[in-house]
Formats: structure tokens, C-alpha cells, sequence
């Protein structure tokens, strides 16, 4: 198979869809690499990385849509994109379809097949191919919202540890996923007094035994949540529901329960976010205020730290990559019923039902 590697061309995405010992590792199976022309600069990988294992280096992002049978790339293709996509082509990424109306017509348009990184879901309903990005995600919300509380940067001026005499900053996590214990840690970690909010009881129970002793649990109601906003300095927002839009926790009306500086991290923007005052931000420009309230909304926060990154969801997506491959997407999808949960699309039809609920679309159940 030919598989393709085109440079990310979002807004400050340095991520590319694969390392070079990946690639390496498809080579060594026999398909074709194609990546294009300093599509891993921006992760630390030369073109002459990519060579040295086997890749062949094409001058533009028409001549990877063009020639490969299999795009694997990091986030959904934008505008400039939709023309390039063809019927049949596979796509494995990040599409967060439940957000991105306009996407999800084009890519029913386009005919391709559409296998979403975030939807892959084993029978145990974790979700392999997002967890690695969660990660870096909820470490880097807790930065970014210790970042943002300074005085200079929009914030209430106080320091995430505090110091002797001076009470820590206080930051609550909605969400115990994957994302929120990673940011709950990262921000126990700097000091501060961490609360934690999560409907599951069993999930609690967990988190409360395995925290360090300034990490609290609380059971997430709209009730609880508008209690601790008055004494609250980040709300890190880390709410999932696979494949659907993410429910809005902090509704407008609450930002006035919240001092003046208080910053809200919104890691579920990539699925509609969380606050109903969110709309997605980039890394060029990363924040911006409502009614005094610092609202930092990037859609790919895991872009700003590329290397990393890449290098963490290359492992995670090499071995559904080389089962794409080796055995075309229908058998693959046959032998692994997880990677047959990542189809969001195919022949033009939406073959996941939340995505279909989201956008008043037709549901086709994958017919394999």
C-alpha cells in the first residue's frame, strides 16, 4: 500500500503524523512511504530521517493526497484540503466530526474513509489512540493555567504554589478521564489545592486513593460546581463523550459567580468545549476574555510541544497503521472490532451515530 504523510497546515501544528522509525516499520512490511517535503521539521525530523528509512520525499501536499492509498496525518484536514481528499482514500486521524459541521459534509462529499483516532475504542471502552495526546493535553492545561493566573498575562497575579504564609492557588478539574487526573497531578505537582469533579462514584473512589493528599474529590452537579467557582482560580474543563459534543458545565451566567481573573483551560474544545463561552483559540493567539474571565481555548494544545507528541502518538497508532495496510481497511476493521469503532465515514455515508445525531444526518451502520 502507499501511505501517505502530509505536513500539518493547521495554525501552529508542528505535529506530523508519523516518526521516521514508524515509517521504518511500514517500510520493513513492504508498502510505500510517501511524506512530504519538511513535513517533520517542525517535530525534530529531518527529510534525510525520513530517507534513512525508507520514505520517499514528495515536494507537495498535492502529491501525497494524490498518489496514496492511506493518509495518516494528526489533525482533521482543513478548507484548503477538502478538494485533495478522494472517494475511497482512507484518512487515519484526529476528525472530531461532532464540531466541525462544514468537515463532516465534506468528508461525506469527498467518498474517503474516514477513521477517527479519538473514536478507536476498545470493548473496555478506553480509547487508545487518544490517551496519549490526553495526556500531554491535561499536563500542559495545568502549565498553561498557572501560565495565565499571572497578573501579566491576564490573571489574578497569584502563584500555583503558593508560598510559606500565602495560601496555594485553588483549581478544579471537571472531568476524572484520562485528561483530568494527568492535569490534576501536573497541578498537585506545582502545589496547588486540587478538586477534582467526575459523576462516577467508582471513578472518585479511585482518584481519591491514588491522588497525592492535595487532590479532592467532588461529585460533578451543576450544584457543587457553582459552590466552588467563587473561591475557584483555574477551572481545567476535561469532559468527554466519544465521538459526541461535550456538555457545557460553566454556562455564561456562571462566569459571575468567579473573581475577575480567573482562568478557565477548556480542553474539550476539539469536541464543541465545555464552557459555553468557548470558541477555539490557536496558539498564536491563545486566550481572550469574557466578562473579566481569562478563557484559553486552543483546539490542539499538544502542538505546542511537537517532539513529544508525535513521538508518543506514533506508539500508539503504528500497530492500527500497519494493520491498515497490510490488510486493507475492511479486513482490518473485520479482525478488530476497536479500529472498526474508529470508521466515522464511508462511501459517503456517516457511519457513527453520534456524529449523525450531532448534524441531523442519515445513520449507516458499518457494513463490513
Amino acid at each position: 500500500m502507499k501511505v501517505g504523510i502530509p505536513k500539518e497546515i493547521k495554525n501552529n501544528e508542528n505535529r506530523v503524523g508519523m516518526t521516521p522509525s514508524g515509517v521504518a516499520e511500514l517500510v520493513k512490511k513492504g508498502h510505500t512511504v510517501l511524506v512530504q517535503h519538511t513535513a517533520g521539521e517542525g517535530s525534530g525530523f529531518a527529510d534525510a530521517d525520513y530517507q534513512q528509512a525508507g520514505a520517499l520525499i514528495v515536494p507537495a501536499i498535492e502529491d501525497v493526497y494524490g498518489q496514496a492509498d492511506m493518509i495518516v496525518k494528526v489533525k482533521e484536514p482543513i478548507a484548503p484540503e477538502y478538494g485533495l481528499v478522494r472517494k475511497d482514500q482512507v484518512v487515519f486521524t484526529y476528525f472530531h466530526f461532532a464540531c466541525e459541521e462544514e468537515l463532516t459534509h465534506a468528508m461525506m462529499k469527498s467518498g474517503a474513509v474516514c477513521i477517527a483516532y479519538e473514536t478507536v475504542e476498545r470493548d473496555d471502552r478506553s480509547l487508545p489512540l487518544l490517551i496519549p495526546m490526553s495526556e500531554v493535553a491535561g499536563r500542559m492545561a495545568a502549565q498553561n493555567g498557572a501560565y495565565y493566573l499571572q497578573k501579566t498575562k491576564g490573571g489574578k497575579g497569584k502563584l500555583m504554589a503558593g508560598v510559606p504564609g500565602v495560601k496555594p492557588a485553588k483549581v478544579l478539574v471537571l472531568g476524572g478521564g484520562t485528561v483530568g487526573e494527568a492535569a490534576a497531578r501536573i497541578a498537585a505537582g506545582m502545589g496547588a489545592d486540587v478538586t477534582i469533579a467526575d459523576v462516577s462514584l467508582p471513578r472518585l473512589k479511585q482518584l481519591a486513593a491514588e491522588m497525592p493528599a492535595n487532590v479532592h474529590t467532588l461529585y460533578s452537579s451543576e450544584h457543587n460546581i457553582r459552590q466552588e467557582l467563587p473561591t475557584t482560580d483555574v477551572v481545567i474543563g476535561s469532559v468527554l463523550i466519544p465521538g459526541d459534543a461535550a456538555p457545557k458545565l460553566i454556562t455564561r451566567d456562571m462566569l459571575k459567580l468567579m473573581e475577575r481573573g480567573t482562568v478557565l483551560v477548556d480542553v474539550a474544545i476539539d469536541q464543541g468545549g465545555c464552557f459555553e463561552t468557548s470558541h477555539p483559540t490557536t496558539h498564536s493567539e491563545p486566550v481572550y476574555e469574557v466578562d473579566g474571565i481569562v478563557h484559553y481555548a486552543v483546539a490542539n494544545i499538544p502542538g505546542a510541544v511537537p517532539n513529544t507528541s508525535t513521538i508518543a502518538l506514533t506508539n500508539a497508532t503504528l500497530r492500527y497503521a500497519i494493520a491498515l495496510a497490510d490488510k486493507g481497511w475492511q479486513q482490518a476493521c473485520r479482525d478488530d472490532h476497536s479500529l472498526a469503532r474508529g470508521v466515522n465515514m464511508a462511501g459517503g455515508k456517516c457511519t457513527y451515530e453520534a456524529v449523525a445525531k450531532v448534524w441531523g444526518l442519515d445513520y449507516s451502520p458499518l457494513a463490513l
